[in-house]
Order: structure tokens, then sequence, then C-alpha cells
């Protein structure tokens, strides 16, 4: 269990408990402008740690997961923080259809796989996105321009390792202005040691530095 401002944050076995990534997300996340009127969607919420960061500045805040065990636990830690959050259940934009926000928040599973079926169950379900890393991404570079409304952001944090350009590129084919506003390089996780071989044979290692990999968040904006 950690803290969010001295409260507890919740991370029980089998929900992603926050980490690099996470981190960058939430410095980008406090950069953007947000007040009591702003309206905030928070997709793949995890322990909720980004929903929560947005309540705390005052913004209406919608949090989503496809796992139980998550929305369960994003509800417990707002609960434990005094703060209101809407956590629902359901598939990136399915459970919010027809909503619009102010500002998208993601931090989806998009590490290689060397399996393509994506897990429905276990931590890697918060993790694994298919072959290239982009089994989930791509579907919220897809669904996530109709969730916003004019002028509204997407922050959106990934590694490289499944193709910052094609983000980008799939993004702005999307009618979104989008770009890479942080970056950062952190050594290998325990998951990514474990494939560093297949990813290897997979061409995705950098040869300058094959034990670390670089996480961006891509911020992107409705025109």
């Amino acid at each position: 269990m950690g803290t969010l401002g001295g409260s507890p944050l919740m991370t029980p076995p089998g929900v992603y408990a926050p980490q690099q990534d996470t981190e960058l997300l939430v410095r980008a996340l406090l950069r953007e402008e947000i007040s009591a009127r702003t309206d905030v969607l928070d997709l793949g919420t995890g322990s909720g740690v980004l929903a929560l960061k947005a309540a705390c500045l005052g913004a209406r805040v919608t949090a989503v997961d496809i796992d139980w065990r998550s929305v369960l636990t994003t509800r417990l830690n707002a609960l434990f923080a005094r703060r209101r959050v809407t956590v629902r259940h359901g598939d990136l934009t399915a459970a919010v259809a027809g909503r619009a926000y102010d500002l998208v928040v993601s931090n989806p599973p998009y590490v290689p796989s060397p399996t393509p079926r994506l897990p429905r169950r276990g931590p890697a379900r918060a993790w694994d996105a298919g072959l290239d890393g982009r089994a989930v991404l791509d579907r919220l570079c897809d669904e996530a321009p109709a969730a916003l409304r004019p002028r509204g952001v997407l922050l959106i944090v990934h590694s490289a390792l499944c193709g910052t350009r094609r983000t980008l590129e799939r993004l702005a084919g999307a009618g979104l202005d989008a770009s890479v506003s942080d970056r950062a390089v952190i050594p290998f996780g325990p998951v990514l040691r474990a494939r560093r071989s297949w990813l290897s044979r997979q061409g995705l290692l950098s040869e300058e530095n094959p034990d670390r990999e670089e996480l961006v968040v891509i911020r992107a904006r409705h025109t």
C-alpha cells in the first residue's frame, strides 16, 4: 500500500501499482489547466491514482477499468482519500458512450508479448498488449478522440518499444494535434528483463541501451 497526499493508496495483488510510467503521466497531468469546471476521464484507471490526482485539483472525474478488482480498488481509494470519483466497469470508452470530456488520460497495457492473445485475468492483464504492444493502444487512439470536447486534451503514456511515431500518426489521422510532451529512459523492469531475448529477436532493442526503455507521454489536442 502506498500513499496519495498522506492518504492510503491500496494496490492489492492483480491491480497495477503506480510505477515510473504513472509518475511521468502524473507530471504531465499536473501541467494541464484543471479546475472545478474540468471534466476528466481516466481510461484503464488501475489503482485510481491518476483519477485521484485530478480530483484533488477539483476536477469532476470519471474512471474506467475493464478489471473488476481495479474498479473496486479505485472506489476504495477514493473513499479513503475523501474524493468524489465516478468509477465505471467497462472496456475503454464503451463505459462512457456518448459523453465528452475536457481531459482524457490513460496508462494502457503496452508491453510487447510473445503471446498474441491478451490475458483475460491476472496481473499481466495490466501490461501485456500483443506481439507489437499495440492491441489496446491502437483502440485507444481510435476511440479517445470521440470522447474529447473541442480543444480537449488526451494524455497517453507508453513505451517507445511499441512505436512512438505510430501513435502520433494514428492520432493525427483521427484529427488531433499530437506531440511527445515528456520522455524518460529507465532500466528494464522484471517483465522486460524476462523477455529480453525475445525482444532482441524482434529487433525492438536499442543497440546503445539494450537493457533500458524509453517512456513517452503523448499529448494530443482536439482542434
